[in-house]
């Protein structure tokens, strides 16, 4: 979100952004002025992520003056904050103060260029809308990799242990071993990426590439799923594929970076009444 500020706010002087770590106890989160925050300039915008952050917010609010700005469910009453972007996948109501976006929000991706031939396969795990079908997916990534790319495929905390041991066509990297900024990096240079359709917020944070973008299916725990919902939108719209012919299809990078960091960013700005930047 800083950095969709950073490149959106048209007024002078830029931006400046200051990290405040949250306080570790409830008492400190609800009533103290972190001592990070004294001797800072005035703020026009408070933001968090995560439940950790929300009281903190509130608190430096009321000793700073600013808007505090939600990421994602504020997991506190609505009102409270001045402004909530959350992921329309998560329906919130429709109040004035809400910005919807679409996925969850993440930074830019590296400026690299695409690299022929290389393709990344993310897989998730088990979850609160959806079961694990291991031999499914082991068929799923059988059909992506007789396609001859580069192909890393990487797992997540969620991947049953085990699961892709004996997957055969990739390197495999666990997530435990990835170094920072590995997966942004191969997001960038990525001319194919798949994910399952579990990890919604890999999938968005694929769509802040140029590359082509599937997902593979898993088993939903129930018929009405939200996360499906929006993974369906996605294939409908020809935002993403669920087909994995798709595969072999002929690569040109015609689809644009979601940069929903941007779109939500500028739409704060208006809303705030502050000049927003030409595009």
């Amino acid at each position: 979100m800083v950095a969709g500020l950073r490149a959106s706010f048209g007024g002078e002087g830029g931006v400046a952004s200051f990290d405040i770590p949250c306080p570790p106890s409830f008492f400190s989160r609800v009533f103290s002025d972190p001592a990070q925050s004294r001797g800072l300039p005035k703020p026009d915008f408070i933001i968090g992520t995560g439940s950790g952050s929300r009281w903190p917010m509130l608190a430096a609010r009321r000793h700073h003056g600013g808007r505090a700005v939600a990421i994602n469910l504020p997991l506190l009453p609505y009102r409270w904050f001045d402004f909530a972007i959350v992921p329309e996948h998560d329906r919130p109501p429709p109040l004035p103060n809400i910005i919807l976006s679409q996925g969850a929000l993440t930074e830019p991706l590296p400026n690299s260029s695409i690299q022929s031939g290389r393709g990344l396969i993310l897989v998730g795990g088990p979850s609160k809308h959806f079961t694990w079908d291991l031999q499914s997916l082991r068929q799923q990534l059988e059909r992506l990799l007789a396609h001859p790319l580069d192909w890393q495929l990487s797992d997540s905390r969620r991947t049953p242990d085990g699961s892709l041991e004996s997957v055969t066509g990739a390197k495999l990297v666990h997530w435990r071993e990835c170094p920072p900024g590995w997966l942004q990096e191969q997001l960038a240079t990525a001319e194919q990426i798949w994910v399952t359709e579990d990890s919604i917020s890999m999938v968005f944070e694929s769509l802040q590439s140029r590359a082509r973008v599937g997902v593979l299916r898993v088993p939903s725990k129930k018929k009405a799923n939200k996360v499906r919902a929006t993974v369906q939108r996605l294939v409908d719209q020809g935002m993403v594929t669920d087909r994995l012919e798709d595969v072999s299809a002929p690569f040109a990078p015609v689809r644009e970076p979601l940069n929903q960091y941007l779109v939500c960013a500028r739409a704060l700005l208006r809303r705030c009444g502050l000049p927003v930047a030409d595009t």
